[in-house]
């Protein structure tokens, strides 16, 4: 499977808003602006109207990637990976984020069944909020995290999200994953105090970045999404 998405660098709208109404105003306001690299649906619209219905309108307005974030996918047993690879496929998505902290074993099914469904694969372990890591008062072991992005490199991913408010977390990982060549998503931005051109960056010449407040959340939604993408292409 090829690229996920065309350009090198682009911003991917975070399409967090609660009405249908709101997602197509957001869409149409930005999806003729020059480096918008995707769109990512996340659950808020997709339990409230039901994940083929949010894609539908999406794709009549663009032929630009579908990107799902379940928030957080792949944290369930194995088994379970074929039916969430199939649901989104039928959906209509591009790719999907998955999260696997349940284990290595769910992440290496779960990226399995999600590739023979022929959808794109993007691999996070590290979060964007406080007290996430055990080394900051978190439940999850620092070196478990690591080895997500490790197992996932390992069973052929090269597209991870990683924090774009902790810059120095990008740079570790750049170089953790160096091999294989990596594609970064950062979520984090603006909003939850990321700056988008320091994480650039420290991201390197393949990144997206996600932003979801920092341009729904602007009373002229196209100007903020250009002046975003202005700083990074």
């Amino acid at each position: 499977m090829g690229d996920i998405i065309k350009l090198k660098r682009s911003v991917i709208p975070a399409c967090d808003v609660s009405r249908i109404d709101e997602l197509k105003r957001l869409v149409d306001a930005t999806r003729s602006v020059k480096g918008i690299g995707a769109y990512k649906i996340g659950f808020g619209l997709a339990l409230r109207y039901g994940l083929p219905a949010v894609c539908k309108v999406v794709r009549e307005k663009t032929d630009l990637p579908i990107i799902y974030d379940h928030q957080k996918a792949a944290t369930d047993i194995p088994d379970t990976g074929e039916l969430f690879a199939s649901a989104c496929k039928s959906s209509g998505v591009d790719a999907v984020i998955l999260f696997p902290q349940s284990g290595p074993v769910t992440e290496k099914v779960w990226i399995d069944a999600c590739k023979k469904e022929g959808l794109g694969v993007i691999v996070g372990g590290e979060m964007t909020h406080q007290s996430y890591k055990l080394s900051e008062g978190g439940w999850l072991d620092d070196t478990a995290i690591v080895r997500i992005y490790e197992i996932a490199r390992d069973n052929g991913i090269r597209d991870f999200v990683v924090p774009g408010n902790k810059p120095e977390r990008i740079i570790y990982y750049r170089e953790l994953l160096a091999g294989c060549k990596p594609i970064f998503y950062s979520p984090g931005l603006v909003a939850q105090g990321g700056e988008i051109t320091e994480s650039a960056k420290a991201a390197g010449d393949r990144w997206h970045a996600i932003v979801g407040r920092g341009i729904y959340g602007a009373n002229d939604m196209t100007a903020a999404a250009k002046e975003l993408t202005s700083r990074i292409i």
